[in-house]
């Protein structure tokens, strides 16, 4: 029996060992980058909080009566005590759920609400193809607003970047910094509402 436990058990170990490959998951990043986007824009009438998804504890009570079923318990216990982190490190997500990122978040969604949206709705911001916003046309801003949105656009950037750096360290990757910023602004740019200006091949288009 113990023989028989032995193989698949070493098996399970030597798989776990040559399965940690981590690559840039792009496509939990875009998720990521969406749910963050919307919530500084404000996407009316949707939640895009994610949901955790419940436990229902499924492998986890040791309830098999033939020596397969232990077995497979066995492994299960296995995963539980560290097999498992080592699986899930093969397969990177994206979480944006920090002190830090939540907080830079809370910022800027209130900037966009107080100062930023209208200037879009004017014509007088973009987004830039660089994850950025710009004044793109002074002109659409009234005088005495001038300097107050200009001031507001060089906080945003601020905080703009430095959420693109927190998303890649907080996810324990901070070589991911220029992706994640890539990411987002492919987001920025996708969530922009009709007639919003964005940057594109270095010519401004409007949605």
């Amino acid at each position: 029996m113990r023989r028989l436990m032995g193989i698949p058990v070493a098996a399970v170990l030597l798989t776990a060992c040559v399965t940690i490959n981590v690559y840039f998951p792009a496509a939990e990043a875009k998720e990521a980058a969406k749910e963050f986007v919307e919530k500084v824009i404000g996407d009316e009438g949707k939640d895009v909080n994610v949901k955790p998804v419940p436990d229902d504890g499924g492998g986890m009570a040791i309830r098999s009566q033939g020596p397969i079923d232990h077995l497979l318990a066995y492994v299960d216990l296995l995963s539980i005590v560290g097999i498992g982190t080592a699986h899930a490190q093969s397969q990177p997500d994206i979480t944006i759920k920090t002190p830090a990122i939540q907080a830079i978040q809370a910022r800027m969604a209130a900037r966009f609400d107080s100062q930023l949206r209208a200037g879009f709705d004017a014509g007088a911001l973009g987004f830039a193809g660089d994850g950025t916003i710009v004044v793109r046309d002074a002109s659409k801003l009234a005088l005495k607003d001038r300097v107050a949105v200009n001031q507001a656009v060089a906080d945003d950037n601020r905080d703009r970047k430095a959420v693109y750096r927190e998303v890649a360290v907080a996810n324990g990757h901070p070589e991911w910094e220029a992706q994640i910023r890539d990411v987002f602004a492919r987001q920025w740019i996708a969530s922009a509402r009709p007639g919003w200006w964005y940057q594109s091949g270095g010519a401004w288009k409007q949605k």
